[in-house]
This record gives structure tokens, C-alpha cells and sequence, in this order.
């Protein structure tokens, strides 16, 4: 009986897992189709109005949305994978092991 629950933990563990991964490409997936619209729009804006297609690229706007949509996307990444990345079980046993070799 214990086994059973045991599974049935693991599973649902493993299946929150795969929820945040999967919510994290869809994110990063709607930030890159969501910034070429915008950046589209703003450089076919800037060059209509008269200016020039290299003025239009060098203008901020085109990527004011990358850069601070992006911190956000780097903290959710952190947030998914940044915990393993960094503590990982290999990281666990090596300091186990190395403070128990310590005395």
C-alpha cells in the first residue's frame, strides 16, 4: 500500500514538473512572437513617418520590450530550472562527501 502512494507522489511531482517546464516555452515562445510583432510595428511606424530604416533600428523602442520582457523571462527560467541547475544532486553528494571526509 505504501509503494502505491509512493508512485502515486512521484507521479504528481513529476507531472508539476512538466507543467512548469511547458508553461516556460509557452512563455518564451509568446515572448519572441510578441516582440517581432511589436518591433515590426514600431520600425514600419518610424520608417512611414520619414525616417530611415537604420534611424528606425537604433531606436530604443525596438527593443525596450526585448530587454525588460526578458528579465522576466530569465527570472521564470530561474525559476524552473535555476534550482537544479545550481544545487543539483551531484552538487548534494560531492559536499556531502566532502564533509564527511572533512572529520
Amino acid at each position: 500500500m505504501e509503494k502505491d502512494y509512493s508512485k502515486e507522489h512521484k507521479y504528481l511531482l513529476a507531472k508539476k514538473r512538466v507543467e512548469k517546464i511547458k508553461g516556460f516555452y509557452w512563455h518564451a515562445v509568446s515572448y519572441v512572437l510578441v516582440n517581432i510583432f511589436i518591433s515590426a510595428i514600431i520600425i514600419i511606424g518610424i520608417t512611414s513617418d520619414g525616417g530611415s530604416f537604420k534611424e528606425a533600428i537604433n531606436n530604443f523602442g525596438v527593443y525596450s520590450t526585448w530587454i525588460f520582457w526578458g528579465i522576466g523571462l530569465f527570472f521564470h527560467w530561474l525559476s524552473v530550472f535555476g534550482s537544479n541547475f545550481i544545487f543539483n544532486k551531484n552538487w548534494e553528494e560531492r559536499k556531502i562527501k566532502e564533509f564527511m571526509n572533512d572529520k
